[in-house]
């Protein structure tokens, strides 16, 4: 087996079969995706299984109680599908109660902000219908290592440190389960989590409980686990617990509005996706609930430019680049939400042309959306400033200057047969809101990135989704997924991912070398997590983009932040070449991607 941060790989199949797999997360959770792998899974089972160790192993990244958006491509599909684990806002969740509440935004830390949990569903929900093992076998991995331990990963120990005083002051089912003996664990240090191990016993005995021979039988033991996660004792206990008020990100005690009822109604579900072309491909994102359709605008602004505008490591480059995706994310800020977007007028060629024409050569400071549809656009309220810092707060996995703050992972999967899976979970850290201390875990707080003025597309409102910054991506030719990618990072997550597209598909580069190569980023958007604020004109880059090209950048009008030389971007990637070669490549920045395959 091969576990490695820096290289790429490749694999021809073989009679015993091949595999290839990236993550921007945990050697284990890799590890025991490889070894669903190894032993006849599919991509399906091994994504599940993998990301079901993902809770246990790194519960700052994302957990039971967060979401996920993944796009699959299972081989004996004509077309990929969107598995949406997004769960909507609570029935009571409502502008006029944050009002009431005495908030202007929905909190970045508490349960008041937490969406429905949708990942457990969603994932079971591609295990039943696309994989191939049943749920004890594929949960088996994760009930171990929360049952009998596993070693604190460095960046779980560094965002326990961060919020341990928050935690021993308000939130003591925290510090009983993430401070034991009342001091922050070492990395490395050895860490349980009974409690989250009993609540995945419980859906296999569900499973188990229900007979059946042949796939309809195993069918209905992964729909028995899925009634038992929705309407069971974690349902009722998270609903409970939530409804007692603890301290928020604003420095005050709410109580949650999560009912029971709210999460027995949730059902994950396949979507149909977006598809827009570049270059001979076809590029495809989840729908405009996601920020997703905002790369496919930045891809159709670019695509008709010459190649050298469109290379990242050239200054005429990068500031096209930097200046597309801000037209693109005002709009994104303007348009997007769960609601009917009109994401034909979004992509079409005279609304593309007329973004185009707006990229001047020096740096706009402005917030930009287009008029979509001959409509006004109406942003919300912007406020100027840094990023906020209150404990936990945020989720991308690097803040905007590049900082590693917490919350993300991503895993793609590409299996001997060709079916390819491109996941991101998030949602539910250790530092979202209180432990529940009977689960083992806490909600999520996806709320926060909705707005508590009526009347947008990405307004609160009840049973509605927000509009999430996950967004993972494939990459088709000729009707068939050639390669999947994807990264964390909030709103930086496209950005990055669009730097690795246009090096493969425009500029030549192997994966690797894409993923490897100099990474930027604009800050000049407005920011999808508490407290809400933008930073006009903001350029994040690495060092490694030279001088020339960075000071090139300045003298454009570009508020530059340098990074370091290995600070942006957390892309992996795996694929699948004409004559049937798989890959992976995975980012070697923080030593936390991993690519593995046989």
């Amino acid at each position: 087996m091969v576990f490695t941060p820096e290289a790429a790989f490749t694999t021809r199949p073989t009679l015993t079969g091949t595999f290839g797999m990236a993550a921007s997360t945990h050697w284990t959770a890799t590890a025991t995706a490889q070894a669903v792998l190894e032993r006849g899974g599919n991509a399906f089972d091994a994504a599940v299984a993998g990301a079901f160790v993902l809770h246990v192993v790194e519960p700052h990244l994302n957990g039971p109680g967060g979401d996920l958006v993944a796009l699959i491509h299972p081989t004996d599909a004509d077309s990929p599908r969107v598995l949406m684990g997004q769960g909507p806002a609570p029935t009571a969740a409502s502008i006029a109660h944050m009002r009431a509440e005495g908030l202007d935004l929905v909190p970045g830390a508490g349960a008041l902000a937490a969406a429905v949990p949708g990942a457990v569903d969603a994932w079971l929900l591609l295990l039943r219908d696309h994989g191939t093992w049943e749920l004890g076998d594929v949960l088996a991995f994760a009930i171990g290592y929360a049952r009998d331990g596993h070693p604190l990963v460095a960046g779980a120990a560094a965002t326990i440190a961060r919020v341990a005083d928050l935690f021993r002051d308000a939130w003591p089912s925290s510090a009983a389960l993430w401070l034991p003996g009342g001091t922050v664990p070492a990395p490395g240090a050895m860490i349980t989590n009974p409690a989250y191990a009993e609540v995945l016993h419980e859906l296999v005995r569900a499973s188990g409980a229900t007979p059946g021979d042949g796939p309809s039988g195993r069918v209905a033991r992964i729909d028995a686990a899925r009634r038992e996660w929705k309407s069971g004792r974690v349902a009722r206990t998270l609903a409970a617990f939530a409804a007692r008020p603890h301290r928020h990100s604003d420095g005050r005690d709410h109580a949650g509005v999560l009912t029971a009822e709210d999460i027995a109604a949730f059902d994950a579900e396949y979507e149909r996706p977006i598809v827009s072309s570049f270059r001979g491909h076809e590029i495809v994102k989840a729908g405009a609930w996601t920020q997703g359709p905002a790369l496919l605008s930045v891809l159709g602004m670019l695509e008709p430019l010459e190649d050298s505008l469109l290379d990242p490591s050239q200054e005429a480059g990068a500031h096209r680049i930097l200046e597309a995706q801000k037209l693109a994310y005002a709009d994104r800020d303007a348009w997007f939400g769960d609601t009917d977007v009109d994401v034909e007028a979004l992509l079409s060629p005279d609304y593309l042309q007329q973004r185009r024409d707006l990229i001047g050569d020096t740096a706009s400071l402005e917030l930009r959306p287009g008029s979509l549809g001959g409509r006004t656009p109406i942003l919300p309220p912007v406020r100027t400033g840094a990023p906020g810092s209150a404990a936990g707060t945020g989720e991308p996995t690097v803040d905007r200057t590049g900082h590693t703050r917490g919350d993300t992972c991503h895993i793609d999967v590409v299996d001997r047969w060709g079916n390819i899976v491109s996941a991101t979970p998030s949602g539910g850290w250790l530092q979202s809101s209180p432990t529940v201390p009977e689960v083992g875990f806490c909600l999520g707080t996806r709320l926060q990135m909705t707005w508590l003025e009526p009347g947008r597309p990405s307004s609160l409102a009840p049973a509605r989704r927000p509009r999430t910054t996950l967004t993972p991506t494939l990459v088709l030719r000729g009707g068939r997924t050639v390669m999947a990618l994807g990264s964390p990072g909030g709103d930086q997550q496209d950005q990055w991912q669009l730097l690795v597209l246009l090096r493969t598909l425009v500029g030549g580069y192997s994966p690797q070398g894409a993923i490897d190569a100099p990474a930027l980023h604009t800050t000049a958007v407005t920011d999808s997590f508490w407290p809400r604020t933008w930073s006009p004109g903001g350029a994040v880059v690495e060092d490694r983009l030279g001088d020339r090209v960075i000071d090139g950048l300045v003298t454009r009008g570009h508020r530059v932040t340098r990074a370091g030389d290995w600070a942006l971007g957390r892309v992996s990637a795996v694929g699948r070449h004409d004559d049937g070669v798989l890959w992976a490549a995975a980012n070697p920045r923080g030593m936390q991607g991993y690519a593995s395959g046989r």
